[in-house]
C-alpha cells in the first residue's frame, strides 16, 4: 500500500490515477495515523518550497517523513516533492528543507556561460541521461523523455545521488535518490510510457519491503 501524502500542494488527481491505472493500492491522507501503516511513500508537489515545508511542518508530517526515512522505508517525491528532500531552497529566501538528500534548491538562471538564453520556468519535454542505469527505478526505462514544470533547480548535490539527468540551462538532476530516499524532478504522472515504468518500479520496491533497500 502507497500512501500520497496529502498537503494541500500535490497535483494528487492524477498522481492517484497513475496509480490506479498501474493497479498499485493507495491511500491519500494529511493524517499521520492514516498513514503510518503502508509500506511507501509518496510525496507530490506543486508550488513554492517555502509554502510547502510551512504546511507540512504545520501539520507535523515533516518529522513523520524523517522518521520513515530513517527507517528505512520507501520514499519517493515528484516534482517540489523532491526537492523538498534536499537540504535547502534559496526561493523567496532560505528555507530549510527535509535534509534527507544533500543538495540546493536555486532558481534556473536563464542564461548560460556561452550567453544563451533559456526560458523560466523550464516546460515541456526533455530527454533523460542515465548515470545509474542498473538502478532500480530504471529497470526496464530507456532514455525516452519525461515531462518537467519547474523553475527551481538542484544544484550543488553529490554525485552519487544522481541517478538520471537532463539538460537544459545545464545538468537537471532528473531522478534522484540514496538507498531508499527517490524523487524524480519531472512528473512520472504525465511522462507516458517512461513515467508509468518508473511509477511502477516504485510500486515494487514498495511491495518488496526492507528487502529492497539493500539494493536501492
Amino acid at each position: 500500500m502507497i500512501g500520497i501524502i496529502d498537503y494541500g500542494m500535490g497535483n494528487l488527481h492524477s498522481v492517484s490515477k497513475a496509480l490506479e491505472r498501474l493497479d498499485l493500492d493507495y491511500i491519500m491522507s494529511d493524517k499521520i495515523d492514516d498513514l503510518q501503516g503502508v509500506d511507501g511513500l509518496l510525496l507530490p508537489g506543486v508550488g513554492a518550497f517555502p509554502d510547502a515545508m510551512k504546511t507540512l511542518n504545520h501539520i507535523g508530517m515533516t518529522k513523520f517523513i524523517q522518521q520513515w526515512a530513517e527507517e528505512g522505508k520507501p520514499l519517493l517525491g515528484i516534482c517540489l516533492g523532491m526537492q523538498l528532500l534536499f537540504d535547502e531552497s534559496s526561493e523567496h529566501g532560505r528555507t530549510e528543507g527535509l535534509q534527507l538528500l544533500p543538495g540546493h534548491v536555486e532558481r534556473f538562471k536563464g542564461v548560460d556561460e556561452n550567453g544563451e538564453t533559456y526560458k523560466v520556468p523550464h516546460m515541456g519535454w526533455n530527454q533523460l541521461h542515465f548515470q545509474q542505469k542498473d538502478h532500480p527505478l530504471l529497470e526496464g526505462v530507456n532514455e525516452g523523455h519525461v515531462y518537467f514544470v519547474h523553475s527551481y533547480v538542484v544544484k550543488h548535490r553529490e554525485d552519487d545521488v544522481l541517478i538520471a539527468s537532463s539538460e537544459y540551462d545545464g545538468v537537471v538532476p532528473a531522478v534522484v535518490g540514496r538507498k531508499n530516499v527517490l524523487g524524480t524532478q519531472f512528473h512520472p504522472e504525465k511522462s507516458s510510457d517512461v513515467g508509468m515504468t518508473i511509477l511502477r518500479n516504485f510500486g515494487k520496491l514498495v511491495k518488496q519491503g526492507g528487502e529492497a533497500h539493500e539494493h536501492v
